[in-house]
Order: C-alpha cells, then sequence, then structure tokens
C-alpha cells in the first residue's frame, strides 16, 4: 500500500493537532493543582534527634499544628537529604501511639499508670535529691576536697544540640557527678 505525499502531510498534521492537544490538556491540569499546604505556615529550623550526625530539617506549623517536615537544603550537612528515619520525623511528631504523659510502674506493680508531669517531675527532683544527699563525698581518703557524689551517673542523647549539651553539663557539674556519658561517645 502506497501513501501519497499529500496523505502523508495529513496524517502528520493530524499527528501535530493531537498532541498539542495533550500538552494543553497537561498545561490545564497542571493549572488546577490543589491548594499549596505550606502557604502561609510559620518554618523552624532544627536539627534530626535520631543521630550525632546533626542533619538540618525545616518544620512546617500552622497554629501549633505540625504540617511538614523536610531536609534542609541550605544545611551544610545534609543538604536536604535525609535518611529513612530522618524521613519518617513527620510520623514521629503527628502519631496517635506517641506516648504524651509519663508513665508511673510502682515497685511490684504489672502494670503502668498515666502520672502528671508535675507528680512526676517532683519525684525525680526528690529522689535525685535523696541519692545525691545520702552518697555525697566533701573530702576523699586524703583529706583533699573534692566535693563530688558517686551514687548518680548520666548517659546524655545524641539528640541534644550544643546548647542543650552544655546547660546539662553545667547542671550536672554542680550536683557534684563525676560519671558522665554521651552516647554520640558510645
Amino acid at each position: 500500500m502506497g501513501i501519497s505525499r499529500r496523505d502523508f502531510f495529513k496524517i502528520s498534521g493530524g499527528a501535530a493537532a493531537a498532541g498539542s492537544s495533550v500538552a494543553l490538556a497537561r498545561e490545564t491540569a497542571q493549572a488546577q493543582a490543589p491548594e499549596n499546604k505550606l502557604e502561609g505556615a510559620q518554618v523552624t529550623t532544627t536539627i534530626c534527634p535520631y543521630c550525632a550526625v546533626g542533619c538540618g530539617f525545616k518544620v512546617y506549623s500552622r497554629d501549633g499544628e505540625v504540617v511538614h517536615i523536610e531536609g534542609d537544603s541550605e544545611h551544610p550537612i545534609n543538604q536536604g537529604q535525609s535518611c529513612p528515619k530522618g524521613a519518617s520525623l513527620y510520623q514521629f511528631v503527628n502519631n496517635d501511639k506517641r506516648v504524651m504523659k509519663p508513665r508511673y510502674r510502682a515497685p511490684g506493680a504489672k502494670e503502668w499508670e498515666e502520672v502528671e508531669w508535675d507528680w512526676a517531675l517532683d519525684r525525680i527532683a526528690k529522689r535525685i535529691k535523696k541519692t545525691r544527699d545520702e552518697t555525697f563525698v566533701h573530702k576523699n581518703d586524703k583529706g583533699q576536697i573534692v566535693n563530688r557524689t558517686e551514687g548518680l551517673a548520666h548517659v546524655g542523647s545524641a539528640a541534644l544540640d550544643n546548647e542543650e549539651c552544655y546547660l546539662l553539663q553545667k547542671w550536672l557539674r554542680s550536683l557534684g557527678l563525676v560519671y558522665i556519658e554521651h552516647q554520640a561517645r558510645i
């Protein structure tokens, strides 16, 4: 079967017209894109809480609710990229199974009970003071003033930033702790 020159131009013209109508339909669909969920959201930069690498993230929030989290493209460490844990930060924040109140299990009890923050913090403070008072050493065996407690220890978290670590160290040293370690070093 032979195609004449005239038929070839008719077929070519029809194909070109069909292609341009598809392109026009695609542009129309893009013009009717859904509303941007980040429009008007407050942006806060933060550090990933999972490991000691210190990747930067942008947290978008509106009315006190986190609406989106993404890697910070201007951060020198990750340059907007994230590992699987970092990519799951949104689910970490917005999770109906997340524990939001402290829980306490009394000695000998089998079940945990939900308690108030004030109660939990008061109990922790009292137990720290009691242990510190019972184990405080003013002078060592040689008679040297040491002012320390050996009954308490602390293991820090790599999720803390430099400022938080600094304040934590100041507080722990003021209690007289000697055994201070950090998870990023372990």
